[in-house]
């Protein structure tokens, strides 16, 4: 990339608008603060005998500008403004992100210039970088504009098995490319808004997923996306995305819940069936103790329910359960412990309650499951010591 070359030109430029002010302002004695310019003996006698276009030239300037040295700067580079743009042009060609290199470099220029006394760029010079700087700040956001269209349009192959999203993906080559970029710089305002736009578009076609019509589970797919983006921006620690790291996990809590809860009901099925029956009765006003003499969850019935489920039916479920999980989430994730847990913790919940409701509503039945929290424990121990 030629980004020393940029550097290069940028010191040059300096040096060279500097000297060639001096000369100016020595050959026609043009102070500082002159409103208007005035022009020498010596310089009048030069003319004399020089060119007609030569004399018109100098006294154009030295007559009519109301700021001569800036103008007459503008006249011997006229060229360098253009000259300027196609190279900034060429540079953001070079790389698909070129623009932020250009960006960095402009400004880095521009504020060591200012930050020096002895080197204040002068009015022309001026001028003509933070023209540029416009110009790389433009050319920066439509690049950041056509990256966040592209993520949010980009369409979810339809058989997709799961993992990250290339728009994850994306969003993480472009943070790690700016941060190396901008590294060193002075300035990163602009980097961290074109950060927070990314950022939501990325946010925004994770959300869409459910509407993607996928074949695999999106809770899942959704859960491991935001799950990474967090534990990238925990490593990266940048401060503008702070919100969108405390947005990103609880997204992936918000996710693993539901994965966790809609696949815990297919071990018990029949039973996390009854027992919504029976809560449902209770909320719509059914006394606990009358609610086994309803047919469809009398006592009876929650027998034929309870010995469907022995325990070592429970714990083969379990087992193909864990394949099953095992199957779909990323090894590179390493996701599977933490979910795990989670189905650990919610099952023995949803077991603890259905306890209670029988407790409760069935009381002195003698009706109890054929397996215990600890033999729970010991089945999700066991599983996650043979894997």
């Amino acid at each position: 990339f030629p980004k020393q070359m940029l550097e290069q030109v940028l010191r040059e430029l300096q040096p060279l608008c500097t000297a060639e002010q001096q000369f100016i302002r020595k050959f026609f004695q043009l102070s500082r603060d002159a409103a208007e310019p005035q022009v020498p003996e010596v310089c009048a006698r030069t003319v004399a005998g020089a060119p007609p276009h030569f004399t018109a030239y100098l006294f154009f300037f030295s007559l009519r500008l109301e700021e001569p040295t800036t103008q007459l700067l503008s006249e011997i580079f006229s060229c360098l403004e253009l000259e300027l743009r196609g190279f900034l042009d060429v540079c953001n060609k070079v790389h698909p992100l070129g623009c932020l290199q250009v960006l960095v470099t402009l400004n880095d220029s521009i504020f060591d210039m200012w930050g020096s006394s002895s080197a204040r760029p002068s009015s022309f010079l001026n001028t003509v970088l933070g023209n540029m700087l416009l110009l790389a700040k433009s050319s920066f956001n439509k690049c950041i504009g056509t990256l966040c269209r592209e993520v949010e349009e980009a369409k979810m192959p339809s058989k997709m098995k799961g993992g990250i999203l290339p728009s994850v993906t994306r969003f993480e080559e472009f943070v790690n490319f700016s941060e190396e970029v901008f590294r060193t710089a002075q300035r990163r305002g602009e980097l961290d808004k074109a950060y927070l736009r990314l950022a939501s578009s990325v946010f925004s076609s994770i959300n869409s997923l459910p509407s993607a019509n996928l074949k695999v589970n999106t809770d899942m797919v959704m859960m491991e996306n935001f799950y990474h983006i967090h534990c990238f921006l925990c490593r990266k620690k940048i401060h503008c995305l702070e919100g969108k790291k405390r947005e990103a996990k609880q997204r992936y809590s918000e996710h693993m819940e539901k994965y966790v809860i809609k696949y815990l009901g297919q071990p018990l099925e029949k039973l996390n069936h009854f027992f919504e029956g029976v809560k449902a009765r209770v909320a719509q006003g059914v006394k606990a103790e009358e609610v086994s003499f309803q047919l469809a969850y009398s006592k009876q019935e929650l027998r034929k329910v309870i010995d469907r489920y022995p325990g070592k039916e429970v714990k083969k479920a379990l087992e193909s359960l864990y394949r099953k999980i095992h199957k779909y989430l990323s090894p590179e994730e390493n996701l599977l412990p933490v979910v795990w847990h989670a189905m650990e913790q919610e099952f023995i919940r949803q077991y603890q309650e259905f306890e209670d409701l029988i407790q409760r509503c069935y009381a002195g039945s003698g009706i109890a499951m054929d397996f215990t929290t600890e033999d729970l424990l010991s089945y999700f121990s066991s599983i996650t010591l043979s894997n």
